[in-house]
């Protein structure tokens, strides 16, 4: 068969591994420069997406937007395009999976499911958008028809689904990625899919609270189960409660914030509906500490925290870690631009008095204007340098202010990556004498 992948990334490298030793691959990439293995074919360079056709089967990348294929060839094409993650729900020897998406929350929610699964004593296996492409998980054949397997799914890799998982979770969804759609409806229309595809055998769990997440679950058959509100876990008087079983305090909790109790009652309902082992659930409350750049704290010297927020990239993350820490906090705000609307997220600087806001990046200026209008003047220009912007926001700092990294964008005009942005950001802070 002549395979075709479209974007040499992780999840490529993966598809090429999967398949490459009865097949004839051609990896199609714009970098001309790319190292790919000597068995494989190439298409490189400004042409790398023209006459596709020829091919067999279309893998394409998460960052390829599937009207990139069809536009530069015939519209029939659409039937060989597929993707890592369709692939693998194809061919996994296990139908016990889940999928987990929304817009954030989704890596602590599939990580909180992850852990609850292995605790309780079921084989379980972790991947997807958070790190392990779903093919890799069969290259050793270790997975059987009794275990679980849960993915974390972004809009990129649910938009052109063929099949769905056996249980699909719905988080807390905004507009996002609108630099990537078209428009706000298709970037809903990308998640939707994930659960139009299910049928009545399968479970679909959902923020009801939301709006968004309880559009996006509307057309789904499977069974629909409303979480952080009954029938789901839920909070009631400062305890985690399932089908009136009372898991622990919130404050035991190990994560922190509003928002991670919803990802927590997003976990524990998934995990319900396959075991009810309320000592598992609770060991791992109390012990889970949260996923590295998410409202990490790095740091307190002289009583002044250092929290490293950069997996949020949006104005609604940036907010949460607003109300997770909203006394005395210097916030460091701006990066590159994902088409957002600043002016909710003025609005909750200017309500919480913030102390201070160091703006950076290419929309440093829009966020200045969204300040402006709301009457916030405590606003300062921070460096290109994320050492000097660290500097800068300690020499700001006294005793019992929070340093906050989230900064409401993406990092690609300064930074690799969010994962380059904070890890830059941990080094400055431990580098301070």
């Amino acid at each position: 068969m002549k395979i075709a992948i479209v974007g040499y990334g992780l999840q490529g490298q993966s598809i090429y591994n999967y398949y490459h030793q009865h097949n004839e691959i051609t990896v199609c990439d714009q970098n001309i420069n790319l190292q790919i293995p000597k068995d494989a074919h190439q298409q490189l360079g400004k042409n790398y997406l023209k006459n596709l056709s020829r091919f067999d089967l279309i893998f394409r990348s998460p960052i390829i937007h599937p009207q990139q294929i069809t536009s530069n060839n015939s519209p029939s094409i659409i039937s060989k395009i597929t993707s890592n993650t369709s692939e693998f729900l194809k061919l996994a020897p296990t139908k016990n999976t889940i999928g987990i998406t929304g817009t954030k929350g989704k890596g602590t929610t599939s990580s909180l499911i992850y852990e609850m699964l292995k605790q309780a004593g079921l084989t379980t296996y972790l991947g997807g958008n958070i790190g392990t492409p779903p093919l890799d998980l069969l290259t050793n054949n270790s997975i059987t028809k009794n275990d679980w397997v849960v993915l974390e799914l972004a809009n990129f890799q649910t938009m052109d689904l063929q099949l769905s998982t056996h249980i699909a979770v719905c988080l807390m969804v905004v507009p996002e990625h609108l630099d990537w759609h078209k428009d706000q409806e298709e970037y809903f229309k990308a998640k939707k899919r994930l659960f139009d595809l299910q049928t009545k055998e399968d479970i679909a769990i959902y923020f009801k609270q939301n709006n968004h997440s309880s559009y996006i679950v509307s057309n789904s058959l499977a069974q629909k189960i409303a979480y952080y509100q009954k029938p789901g876990a839920y909070i009631d008087n400062h305890k985690i409660i399932i089908e009136n079983n009372i898991i622990c305090d919130i404050n035991d909790v190990k994560l922190k914030g509003q928002h991670n109790l919803e990802n927590i009652c997003a976990a524990i309902t998934t995990v319900w509906q396959i075991k009810q082992d309320l000592n598992s659930i609770r060991q791992v409350l109390q012990s889970f500490q949260g996923l590295p750049h998410r409202l990490e704290l790095v740091r307190t010297i002289k009583k002044i925290n250092f929290i490293n927020d950069s997996f949020g990239t949006t104005p609604e993350t940036a907010v949460v870690a607003i109300k997770t820490f909203p006394n005395q906090t210097i916030m460091i705000l701006g990066g590159s631009s994902k088409n957002s609307n600043f002016n909710d997220l003025a609005q909750t600087i200017k309500k919480f008095n913030l102390k201070k806001i160091i703006l950076i990046g290419q929309e440093a200026k829009r966020i200045q204007q969204a300040l402006d209008l709301v009457g916030y003047q405590n606003y300062i220009f921070g460096d290109n340098n994320m050492v000097n912007i660290v500097q800068q926001a300690y020499k700001l700092a006294e005793p019992g202010d929070n340093i906050l990294l989230s900064t409401a964008c993406a990092s690609f005009d300064m930074f690799k990556n969010y994962i380059d942005r904070g890890e830059q950001f941990k080094a400055a802070v431990l580098a301070l004498q």
